[in-house]
């Protein structure tokens, strides 16, 4: 039998908390493209990847006891009561060095807490998960993984018919903020504090013995999210829907719908059709972040202290570290972009000066990085320009003594490949339309070695003005 180790530790929780369901039994489903690399790390047997009966919910492997999460969710800042809607938690698979991960499919039918979703999935949404989840990963981004994308055999209706998929989806787990805003608003009010217990018990043991351990979980997401967006404002890309049931406890980046990497700089990039008035915007991600915590330490309240004042007062302090530590990991990130590994308050404003030219000249955020760091920046047509020439020679100034050090860290640090908008698309189209997974697959190897200048030109260059991305659909 394929060798997943299930287990099932969040059904320990209260029944408030998921609802035990099967996923759709598909007639007749197929494998279109399986992770064997991510396979063998988690030390699951490759053969999967010819039995979709297993990967789409048709046949259920023993020890898996399949269940739809409850949550909530501030959607757009609006409050909401959610769950999976179309996906199925298979259980929790236990690796041989005792790593512990959802196994999640995604677009399995539906749900006590589908509401009037059909439950299903296209194909096209799934591959993009696929695509963007595994980029984030290479690019190294916390991120859930994708394990496979198999076709149901079935269609789905959106705006017009589309072959159905179900993806495979790895997590650490699917704490989410949502999961602690539903858990405050049930009726057991010891839920809290058995998710809580939980959480801490799952991804940060270090904290048990804690004098305030429900302060010190506030903590540790506080750092783990501080990272994450500043990791996200560094590669340039714009999450599109960061509502509260999309931001995980672990750290770890979730649900890739109308997501996208800026092409030009402009922070006030937004690529959501929904998000018509740039709540998640690029520049506003740091601030949205911190509004989510928010919520998340309100949810935490009954249990840092008995004294609700006291209890306001430690969470406020903990959240006031969040806007230090973006910036502390924004700085040394982006330093280390411009080849600078510790770089100081004062040096920092050579970044804040580049990305004032990135955004006056509409500067290819990835590409002009890149040529940074493999010394062809002054080969660029826009180094014509004064202002350009001035920043280069206060930047090649303050590098000089350990120049070579410095492009070494650079080139392990911008990318040269990231999932472009518009190859995306092709992507997607061709196995779409076509069932031609071609253009997939070549994407997905360049995309797997983002740090090598040595692929194709049409992946290293910037997508031309006709072909630019400007608005991405959630397509559910």
């Amino acid at each position: 039998m394929f060798k997943f180790n299930f287990d099932n530790s969040f059904l320990s929780l209260s029944e408030d908390f998921y609802d035990l369901c099967k996923p759709d039994a598909f007639d007749a489903p197929e494998v279109v493209i399986f992770n064997d690399v991510l396979a063998r790390e988690l030390n699951i047997d490759a053969d999967l990847q010819y039995h979709p009966e297993y990967l789409t919910g048709k046949e259920i492997l023993p020890c898996s006891k399949p269940c739809a999460h409850a949550y909530a969710g501030h959607q757009f800042g609006h409050f909401t009561m959610l769950g999976d809607g179309r996906a199925h938690v298979l259980g929790e698979h236990v690796t041989e060095d005792n790593q512990r991960v959802d196994i999640q499919l995604k677009g399995s039918g539906r749900t006590l807490f589908s509401r009037s979703g059909d439950g299903h999935a296209a194909i096209g949404p799934m591959l993009r998960e696929y695509i963007i989840s595994e980029a984030m990963h290479h690019l190294n981004v916390p991120t859930t993984r994708s394990l496979a994308v198999s076709l149901t055999g079935e269609n789905v209706y959106r705006e017009t018919s589309l072959p159905g998929a179900v993806l495979v989806r790895i997590a650490k787990s699917y704490l989410r903020v949502g999961t602690f805003e539903y858990a405050v608003r049930t009726e057991d009010a010891q839920n809290i504090k058995r998710l809580a217990d939980y959480a801490i018990e799952r991804h940060y043991p270090e904290i048990i013995g804690n004098d305030n351990p429900y302060l010190s979980l506030l903590s540790k997401v506080i750092e783990k999210q501080a990272l994450l967006i500043a990791q996200w404002q560094s590669i340039g890309f714009i999450h599109g829907v960061m509502n509260t049931d999309n931001m995980t406890i672990s750290g770890e980046t979730i649900d890739y719908g109308p997501c996208a990497f800026m092409d030009s700089y402009n922070p006030a990039t937004v690529f959501s059709s929904i998000d018509q008035y740039g709540r998640y915007a690029y520049h506003n991600q740091p601030s949205i972040a911190l509004w989510n915590l928010t919520r998340f330490a309100e949810t935490l309240i009954p249990l840092i202290h008995e004294d609700e004042n006291v209890a306001i007062q430690h969470a406020e302090t903990a959240l006031n570290t969040y806007q230090d530590a973006y910036v502390r990991n924004y700085m040394k990130i982006f330093g280390q972009k411009i080849g600078i590994e510790n770089i100081s308050k004062e040096d920092f404003q050579l970044v804040i000066d580049l990305l004032v030219l990135f955004e006056k000249y509409e500067l290819d955020f990835t590409s002009t990085f890149r040529s940074l760091a493999t010394q062809q920046f002054t080969q660029l047509d826009i180094f014509k320009n004064e202002d350009i020439q001035s920043w280069y020679n206060r930047w090649e100034e303050l590098i000089t003594k350990d120049e070579q050090d410095a492009y070494q860290l650079m080139q392990s640090v911008n990318p040269a490949v990231i999932p472009r908008n518009h190859l995306v698309e092709e992507a997607l189209e061709d196995a779409t339309i076509a069932q031609d997974y071609t253009k997939l697959h070549q994407l997905l190897a360049a995309i797997s070695d983002p740090f090598n200048d040595h692929h194709e030109a049409r992946y290293l260059k910037p997508a031309p003005p006709s072909a630019r991305v400007y608005q991405t659909f959630c397509g559910t």
